[in-house]
C-alpha cells in the first residue's frame, strides 16, 4: 500500500525533445514577419523623432528649391528686361542728332532750291557758309571736335602721313593737311590725312 502511495506523490517528469521545438520556432520566425517590420539583416527601424526630422528636413528643401526657382525665373526676366531696354536705347541713341541734322538737311534743300534761281553769288555763297556752320555746331554739341594738326608735331595717334617730305634729322611735323581728322569725344574718330616733314 505504500508502494502505491510513493507512486502518487512522485514527481512527475516531462522529457521534451528541444532539437523538435528548435526547428518549430525556426519555421514559425521564417512564416511570421520581424518585429522591427523588415527581414533584412542590419536594418534598424528608425525612432518616430527621426522620422519628423527627415520630414522636416525634406519640407525645408522642397522651400529652398522653390525659392531658387523662383530667383531664377525673376533673374530671366530682368536679364530679358535690361536686354530689350539696352537694344531700344541703342536704336534711338542717333536720334537726337537726326533731329538736328534734319535742321541742317533742310536748310541744304532751301538752297539748292534757290541755287537754279538767279540769284546773288555772294548771297548764295553765304547761305551755304551759315549751313556748314550749323552743321558744325550741331555735330560739336554731339563732341565731335576738329583735329588741330597743321604745325602740330607728328602724332601717329591723331595723325595718318600720307606724304613724307625732308632729308633733316629732326622731329617730325606736319607741314600740311590734306584731309582733316576729327576726334568724338576725346577718342579718335579719323587721324588727319597729312603731309610730314622733317627739317
Amino acid at each position: 500500500m505504500t508502494d502505491d502511495r510513493d507512486r502518487d506523490e512522485a514527481p512527475v517528469i516531462k522529457v521534451t525533445d528541444k532539437r523538435r521545438f528548435a526547428k518549430l520556432a525556426e519555421a514559425e520566425g521564417a512564416e511570421r514577419p520581424s518585429a522591427s517590420g523588415s527581414d533584412e539583416p542590419g536594418v534598424e527601424e528608425t525612432p518616430a523623432g527621426s522620422t519628423d526630422e527627415l520630414a522636416e528636413a525634406k519640407a525645408k528643401a522642397d522651400e529652398y528649391l522653390q525659392h531658387l526657382q523662383r530667383l531664377q525665373a525673376e533673374f530671366d526676366n530682368y536679364r530679358k528686361r535690361v536686354i530689350r531696354e539696352q537694344t531700344s536705347t541703342l536704336e534711338l541713341a542717333a536720334e537726337p542728332v537726326m533731329r538736328r541734322l534734319l535742321e541742317v538737311l533742310d536748310e541744304f534743300e532751301l538752297a539748292l532750291l534757290h541755287a537754279h534761281e538767279d540769284v546773288d553769288r555772294d548771297r548764295f555763297l553765304k547761305g551755304i557758309e551759315l549751313v556748314y556752320a550749323k552743321l558744325m555746331d550741331a555735330l560739336k554739341s554731339e563732341g565731335l571736335q576738329r583735329i588741330d594738326a597743321e604745325g602740330a608735331p607728328f602724332d601717329p595717334n591723331l595723325h595718318e602721313a600720307l606724304m613724307q617730305t625732308g632729308d633733316g634729322s629732326g622731329e617730325p611735323h606736319v607741314a600740311e593737311v590734306f584731309r582733316p581728322g576729327y576726334t568724338l569725344k576725346g577718342r579718335v574718330l579719323r587721324p588727319a590725312g597729312v603731309r610730314v616733314e622733317r627739317t
